[in-house]
């Protein structure tokens, strides 16, 4: 693998990791019902932990001697999570977060392949973190789900 795939398996990271943290952020100031509180709450410490990886991703692509893209139109053309811009209800909101943390952890996998095919260990380890996380962001959005579906 070249370093042309790696780059680019890492900008579609990167793309992915903040239409997530967006879509997050989105349904923390949007979600309403009796268990608003909780979900408010959930949704404000998801989306702050995710958001907190988007400048590491960014800066491991610096890394590899290339541009981080910054920007809507290109994190959309990059991204494989849609947008939401409709109010859903809150069971609707986590489904729907459950399933981008799966392609986000296809995402990562892919970034995690390509970095340790070129050599790049450090940044494997980085995102075999991130994959650990989002495994753990998976739990919990199943548990809320549980039963609602």
């Amino acid at each position: 693998m070249d370093n042309k795939d790696l780059v680019q398996s890492f900008k579609v990271a990167l793309a992915d990791t903040f239409a997530f943290y967006l879509k997050a952020h989105n349904f923390h100031w949007n979600v309403e019902g009796r268990s608003f509180g909780e979900y408010h709450t959930f949704f404000g410490d998801l989306y702050t932990e995710v958001h907190g990886a988007v400048d590491l991703i960014a800066e491991h692509i610096r890394t590899f001697d290339a541009y981080a893209p910054g920007s809507f139109s290109r994190f959309s053309e990059l991204s494989n999570i849609s947008d939401e811009n409709n109010v859903i209800p809150c069971e609707k909101m986590m489904q729907i977060l459950e399933q981008d943390n799966k392609t986000l952890i296809l995402t990562l996998t892919k970034a995690y392949k390509a970095a340790e095919a070129a050599g790049k260990l450090g940044s494997a380890n980085f995102i075999q973190d991130r994959i650990d996380v989002h495994e753990k962001h998976g739990w919990m959005l199943r548990s809320y789900s549980k039963g609602k579906h």
